[in-house]
């Protein structure tokens, strides 16, 4: 397994994966050193979570290999449906994948998301449109809900 770490506007985020893809992207809580040589397996993520980052990418072609469970697997099939700019409810989640009783397990399924922004489990809020539970920390889910949908904002004058 190949890793790397690189800098975003959200901190220091860990990229791991090899030949099969990519199956760990997260962000760091604390400042390490950041990787200066990118192994092949792992450039075209650094590129595109770069590309991203800017404001130039609203969606992901590289080969990703998340681990999990067939129903995390299931779950997060359903987050990379999601659109750019758009969020999706735990219960509407719940719905598309025929459970709505599902909702809590829907809802840990998304916890253990190993792809951050990739997989956009940021995206899902509460019914009410609240930004609830995100494992990065809730300031992270509003920033990168902001990057996505900026609210524009036009003088009257």
């Amino acid at each position: 397994m190949k890793t790397v770490i690189i800098n975003t506007p959200l901190g220091c985020t860990e990229i791991q994966g090899n030949e099969n893809g990519i199956s760990k992207i997260h962000v760091l809580n604390e400042d390490v050193e950041i990787s200066t040589k990118f192994p092949k397996e792992l450039k075209e993520a650094v590129l595109q979570l770069q590309d991203y980052f800017n404001g130039k990418r609203t969606e992901f072609s590289f080969k990703i290999n998340p681990v999990g469970t067939d129903f995390q697997q299931k779950v997060w099939q359903e987050l990379l449906k999601i659109p750019f700019g758009k969020t999706c409810s735990y219960l509407e989640l719940s719905k598309k994948l025929g459970d709505v009783k599902a909702i809590r397990a829907v809802a840990s399924a998304n916890g253990k998301n190993p792809l951050w922004i990739v997989v956009p489990c940021h995206r899902v809020i509460g019914s009410d449109g609240s930004l609830t539970g995100y494992a990065g920390g809730l300031w992270r889910k509003k920033w990168l809900l902001e990057h996505e949908n900026p609210i524009k904002q036009e003088s009257l004058f």
